[in-house]
């Protein structure tokens, strides 16, 4: 198996694309797809009438809305590299399952709306991959609209980001005057809509077009060459070190809606991004080469198949090969695990996957044994992978089924929807409400539509308001210091933890019960 593993190891690219939302996210994910022949019929998210929808977005509240609330997980194969792609929610209220999914990748590709620039959530998203030490590739996208001026997106990028940048091609104009790339990198122009076979003007020595062409009147032209001058004197240079390191992001404009410098991107990025990587486990760094198998689960999602009521836990292979019917051992619990069904994905196409390597994203059929960050692996060492990420909640619901007769689906739905880890359950120690509890509003509204369409389950929900949550580092308490301001709560796990109504509440209570010793879960993790 050496040789080939190798080989099938060092070909995998594996990816997650973050942005703000309506950057384009999608659609970038849609024509990589198109180019990898995974699909033939790119459906945008704009193109509602027509009854498309994106491919990534399988979850029927997100072709209601045209927002991906789930991280999708897709692969292709192109040319000789293998490559998976996980498009992450972009709205801000699904920034855990995000931050999750970044832990399952080796790079990270930046969408930029060049009319908006750095937005909010993007620059979330950037520091955890910088935090990380993920390489960074940064596309800047909607060029065929008007935007800002591509040295001001530029000097925008390196000042909020804090990181260096270096544009592999440049744009010759803008919005409605846009005729295309200047190609730094491969010594071309890539004019925009125009035929295939006039579509790349090559450069000479000096990095100008030879002999005479009609770009060559416009006086786009001319100030293109001006502007890759500045670049080339004033500009950072090209390193890979620095883009393996997470220091320099390579840039590239394009349109992904006009599938307009896709393929370059492409192609550079299989070029430069990076295969898998090694991972730190508790017995120290895990080689990607190393033949024993093993692998994390960062993310579990119920009712990929409604009609089916499944569950799948998606794992990141660290180490080694899968093969489909292997045993595993889940240190966690001591027990032995068989991988008999296993999936891959092209969004809500999913087929049998028998084989797969370090560096790949499957999806395993959980009859209820996983959580999320649980590490499987074939070793007699009963290693951890690095603790994933977990939010402490802000908002909270208290929830109960409208129609008591569907207590048990009410149930069933409920436990099998908090094991995909967005939103967190708690009950009262006293009354024994269930109590809900998100990072954002949006997760409720997605719970509450999950319930009714996935559990045939009418949900009532009221707000409890936005809480302080601190877990108890001892499990002893006395239950009669619960209260309106510091509720006593059990989460799913049967760990003790206060809700407080606010900083001064939390601040009081410390005050007046010294003994009572409390702990923020993120505070672990930093």
């Amino acid at each position: 198996m050496s040789k080939n593993f190798k080989q099938d190891v060092l070909s995998r690219r594996t990816f997650a694309i973050i942005s703000h939302p309506d950057a384009g996210k999608t659609t970038l994910t849609e024509k990589l797809l198109l180019f990898g022949g995974a699909i033939r019929d790119a459906g945008t998210v704009k193109g509602k009438k027509t009854g498309k929808y994106a491919t990534s977005d399988w979850m029927e509240i997100e072709k209601q809305r045209g927002i991906s609330v789930t991280s999708s997980v897709m692969q292709f194969d192109y040319q000789d590299a293998r490559v998976n792609i996980l498009d992450t929610p972009g709205h801000q209220d699904f920034s855990e399952d995000t931050y999750r999914t970044l832990t399952a990748v080796d790079s990270a590709v930046m969408i930029i709306d060049s009319a908006k620039g750095i937005e909010e959530q993007t620059l979330k998203l950037f520091k955890v991959c910088k935090m990380r030490g993920i390489p960074i590739f940064t596309f800047i996208n909607k060029l065929d609209r008007q935007g800002k001026a591509p040295l001001e997106l530029l000097a925008e990028l390196e000042e909020v980001m804090g990181i260096e940048s270096y544009p592999m091609n440049w744009p010759i104009g803008m919005g409605k005057e846009f005729l295309g790339i200047y190609d730094r990198f491969y010594k071309r122009i890539e004019q925009f809509r125009v035929e295939d076979s006039e579509k790349y003007i090559p450069l000479n020595e000096d990095g100008e077009i030879e002999g005479d062409h009609p770009i060559k009147r416009d006086s786009l032209y001319d100030q293109t060459l001006e502007e890759i001058m500045l670049l080339n004197e004033a500009g950072n240079e090209f390193s890979e070190e620095k883009i393996n390191n997470g220091d320099l992001t390579p840039v590239f404009f394009g349109s992904a809606l006009s599938n307009f410098g896709v393929q370059t991107f492409l192609e550079t990025y299989l070029q430069f991004a990076p295969s898998p990587q090694a991972r730190n486990a508790s017995i120290g760094e895990i080689d990607p080469l190393s033949e024993e198998f093993s692998g994390f689960i960062f993310k579990i999602q119920a009712n990929m198949n409604p009609a089916h009521r499944d569950r799948i836990a998606f794992l990141r292979i660290c180490s080694g090969k899968f093969e489909r019917g292997m045993t595993v051992n889940l240190p966690r619990t001591g027990k032995q695990v068989k991988l008999a069904q296993s999936t891959q994905f092209m969004a809500d196409d999913r087929s049998t996957v028998n084989e797969a390597v370090s560096g790949d994203i499957i999806g395993l059929y959980d009859p209820g044994f996983y959580q999320i960050g649980d590490t499987l692996t074939v070793s007699k060492i009963a290693f951890q992978y690095e603790k994933l990420p977990q939010f402490t909640p802000e908002l909270f619901v208290k929830v109960t089924a409208k129609n008591v007769m569907k207590q048990k689906h009410f149930h069933k739905g409920i436990q099998q929807l908090v094991q995909e880890g967005a939103i967190q359950l708690y009950k009262t120690v006293k009354t024994e409400d269930y109590l809900l509890g998100a990072v954002g509003q949006l997760q409720f509204e997605v719970f509450e539509h999950r319930m009714r369409n996935e559990y045939n389950v009418e949900v009532i929900m009221e707000h409890v308001g936005s809480k302080i949550a601190r877990w108890l580092v001892d499990e002893e308490v006395n239950e009669n210091l619960s209260s309106g301001r510091s509720l006593l709560v059990e989460d799913r796990f049967g760990k003790k933890a206060f809700l407080f109504e606010n900083e001064f509440a939390l601040r009081w209570f410390q005050d007046k019960n010294p003994e009572v010793k409390l702990f923020n879960p993120m505070d672990e993790q930093e």
